[in-house]
């Protein structure tokens, strides 16, 4: 068995989601309560990919940015790849995400990456529509919808970027 160690660093808007999906992802849990995280949160999950294939994820959970700041571009240093967070309820943080995507990719080149659109169980409550999102899907972006509350689209995020990453 083949065990590669990759860091993965969950970029996003304040109170989009991203601490919610890493403990939904890592603990199968999910609180109601908000935390803020401050600087950044480290966790850990080992997902087996194949017989032969397991990656072990590191999770870098960075405070809720609408912008890189240095402190956020130093967290970004060394990752593999990152998680893009919007909360579907709340357009303006999908184009924060379109911000922080280019100014991560200037920042450390094209990694591969997952957007993930979350609070999917609040869907009638949506304000980012598919004609929205569509010139980035049409680019290439990963989008999956997403609910750290019911875990819909969770594993999958996680595991499609661990596939990408061998």
């Amino acid at each position: 068995m083949v065990t590669l160690q990759k860091k993965i660093c969950m970029i996003g808007d304040f109170a989009v989601g991203k601490t919610s999906l890493v403990g939904r992802f890592v603990r199968q849990s999910f609180s109601e309560k908000y935390l803020t995280t401050v600087g950044v949160k480290i966790d850990t999950k080992l997902i087996k990919l194949s017989e032969e294939q397991e990656v072990k994820l590191i999770l870098w959970d960075i405070a809720g940015n609408d912008a890189l700041t240095t402190t956020t571009t130093s967290y970004l240093r060394g990752a593999a790849g990152y998680i893009l967070v919007v909360d579907g309820t709340r357009k303006p943080t999908w184009q924060s995400a379109i911000q922080l995507q280019a100014a991560v990719t200037a920042q450390t080149g094209n990694k591969p990456f997952a957007c993930l659109l979350n609070k999917a169980d609040l869907r009638e409550q949506w304000e980012v529509s598919p004609d929205l999102v569509a010139p980035q899907v049409e680019q290439g972006w990963k989008l999956i919808e997403s609910s750290a509350q019911t875990g819909m689209g969770v594993e999958e995020a996680f595991t499609w970027l661990a596939w990408q990453l061998l």
